[in-house]
């Protein structure tokens, strides 16, 4: 092969190729998503409270506590990195803090006045399945919901998640070889 001590002029080319083939994130990789492109992309998470005069200025809430959404915010940009997803990257991001700000607030309340009832809020729900109206009785169908969690966790929980995950099956495609 190579004589002891000899490199390979090509192998700085070829590990190169090598770490592109293998999906391999490079060192360092942060999306760049904001508040501000979310509430864009994304307006059904804020609250408009039209402006109190004429001529004022509307002000913007976020339903999110800002804690959480800045939280879910840095989680998306650890996670769809550009490299990776090109010209889907923010939209790809913003889905994946719409399913976990949704997620959040679902099982959101000011309070609760019991472990019991805090712990309620964060029952799995799926699509209902039979009503009856005497004697009050709802059946779900929680088989959408618990058969994705097999491969794809939470993410079938929301339509964020969906999308986000139909996204991935595509950048995730194609054919690998590393050694």
């Amino acid at each position: 092969m190579w004589p002891v001590g000899y490199t390979n002029p090509a192998m700085p080319c070829f590990m190169a190729a090598k770490s592109v083939a293998a999906n391999m994130p490079r060192a360092g990789e942060r999306g760049a998503y904001t508040e501000e492109l979310f509430r864009e992309d994304f307006p059904q998470f804020t609250s408009r409270i039209p402006a109190a005069e004429e001529g004022g200025q509307e002000e913007v809430k976020d339903l999110v506590p800002g804690k959480m959404l800045r939280n879910f915010i840095c989680q998306a940009n650890d996670s769809i990195l550009p490299s990776r997803w090109g010209s889907m990257w923010q939209y790809a991001a913003g889905l994946y803090v719409a399913h976990f700000s949704a997620l959040y607030l679902k099982t959101y309340a000011a309070g609760s006045e019991s472990a019991a009832q805090a712990a309620a809020g964060a029952d799995q729900t799926g699509v209902v399945k039979s009503a009856v109206m005497g004697d009050t009785s709802v059946s779900y169908d929680n088989s959408a919901v618990t058969a994705g969690t097999e491969k794809w966790g939470a993410w079938n929980a929301t339509q964020y998640g969906s999308q986000l995950v139909t996204m991935a099956r595509m950048v995730g495609m194609g054919g690998m070889f590393v050694l």
